[in-house]
């Protein structure tokens, strides 16, 4: 496998083949956003997961193949400036979760809760509600099949922590508290982790700091 998740403003998408999947990660705009595109390897229907900034690289990256979706993890604005412009162009269907969606500037075609499946022709992702970071952020869980889980986390989930809840402890607790229940708890140390910003990990290389986040709050 030459994919490493590390992927550079400006520079090429980073792009991993599964049996069923290919996933091509690229960072965008001024926040080193990570977007990552997902395409099922026998129709080539696509779903993108953060048209956060840069429509023009977006756009370059789905080319002329179909784009059925595009999910956006959270309501920060730095995770959606590019989201009116792709979802014109290429006709995608906007998903969030309903508490986050609002705050969107285009509205939902279809909003989404904890446990729902968003279909991608042959593949499906499984929607996992994070609270804390927002009160409707979501993660995206492919089981990947023998390939092992791949799960998107947005801004709930990065190498050395949870997301930022910006010290307040009730979010902090709910936030950690859901990603030791729904994730840690739940999936294997193999899972690859793709963040929203920044490079990716395993929850095999983040378990044994659970205790350490815990402790320091954040």
């Amino acid at each position: 496998m030459t994919y490493t998740g590390d992927v550079q403003v400006g520079g090429p998408a980073d792009v991993r083949e599964l049996p069923a999947l290919t996933i091509s990660k690229l960072a965008v705009g001024p926040f080193d956003n990570n977007a990552y595109l997902l395409r099922c390897t026998e129709t080539g229907e696509g779903l993108l997961i953060d048209a956060a900034a840069e429509a023009d690289r977006l756009l370059a990256l789905i080319a002329d193949q179909p784009l059925g979706a595009i999910v956006t993890t959270h309501q920060h604005g730095d995770h959606w400036q590019a989201l009116e412009q792709v979802a014109k162009v290429t006709g995608a269907q906007v998903i969030a979760h309903p508490l986050d969606a609002p705050a969107l500037p285009v509205p939902a075609g279809r909003t989404v809760e904890h446990g729902e499946t968003i279909p991608l022709d042959g593949v499906s992702l499984e929607v996992i509600h994070l609270r804390g970071h927002t009160p409707g952020s979501i993660a995206l869980l492919y089981d990947g099949g023998e390939a092992g889980p791949h799960l998107f986390t947005g801004d709930s989930l990065f190498p050395g922590g949870v997301g930022n809840t910006w010290k307040d402890a009730e979010r902090f607790t709910q936030l950690y508290d859901d990603v030791v229940t729904r994730v840690f708890d739940r999936l294997p140390d193999e899972t690859w982790v793709y963040p929203g910003h920044g490079k990716d990990t395993t929850l095999g290389a983040e378990r044994p700091s659970l205790p350490e986040w815990k402790a320091r709050g954040w």
